[in-house]
């Protein structure tokens, strides 16, 4: 039988790593935090917060899979989508599809909430977030209530979507594969999509890990 499918690349590099390093950071800060090293879970935090912010710019200048106009949908698309998807099952898309989008767009911005929250928190004992000092006492603690219990919603959409990663790969669409190769095999004919040149990752990520390493980073180092 003729195998019509065809190979594309549809993940650049910068975007797959911030993806799995995303993913590992949140495993650390998790057990860091779980453990009560405070020190090495703030240094975590900071790493999160340039991948964080890595990948909002890279959404504007990355790679066309990469960039939120080509999976931020309007709400009317995404039901549209929902529907055609709970009548014909699940397709093949070539980065994230309309609900995928979303959800991408969630952990984002839950993220970023966490990290802000953090820098105003403290845990009453010998860890202060950096901008502790610059608020009151009592807006102090309902940022450290929002930042312990804000973890649960992270929880809970990491949960959703791993479910869904698995819930397309039982249903063929290699969605991990890709994220590792950043190669995806489908069965209809499509443009590549324009990948742009690393150097653009390389130069943001500089600037960036320079700013919140030297203003955030290098005290808590230098106090380990």
């Amino acid at each position: 039988m003729q195998d019509d499918s065809h190979v594309i690349k549809v993940w650049d590099l910068p975007t797959r790593l911030f993806h799995w390093s995303t993913v590992f950071t949140l495993l650390g800060l998790w057990w860091t935090a779980d453990s009560g090293e405070m020190e090495y879970h703030q240094i975590l935090a900071y790493l999160l917060m340039v991948l964080v912010v890595f990948r909002i710019f890279w959404g504007f200048i990355g790679s066309e899979t990469s960039r939120f106009h080509s999976f931020i949908y309007s709400p009317k698309t995404v039901v549209n989508y929902a529907v055609v998807t709970s009548k014909q099952g699940i397709s093949h898309s070539v980065g994230h599809n309309p609900i995928g989008g979303y959800m991408v767009l969630a952990l984002l911005l839950v993220l970023l909430l966490q990290l802000v929250s953090g820098l105003f928190a403290t845990d009453d004992v010998f860890t202060e977030g950096p901008f502790y000092s610059y608020v009151s006492q009592q807006t102090a603690e309902q940022l450290t209530w929002l930042h312990k219990n804000l973890f649960n919603l992270i929880l809970l959409l990491v949960a959703m979507h791993v479910a869904a990663v698995v819930l397309h790969s039982i249903k063929g669409d290699a969605i991990v594969p890709a994220m590792v190769t950043g190669k995806k095999r489908l069965t209809k004919v499509v443009s590549t999509p324009k990948i742009v040149p690393v150097w653009r990752a390389i130069i943001v990520c500089g600037l960036l890990t320079g700013v919140v390493g030297s203003y955030f980073v290098w005290p808590v180092w230098q106090g380990l």
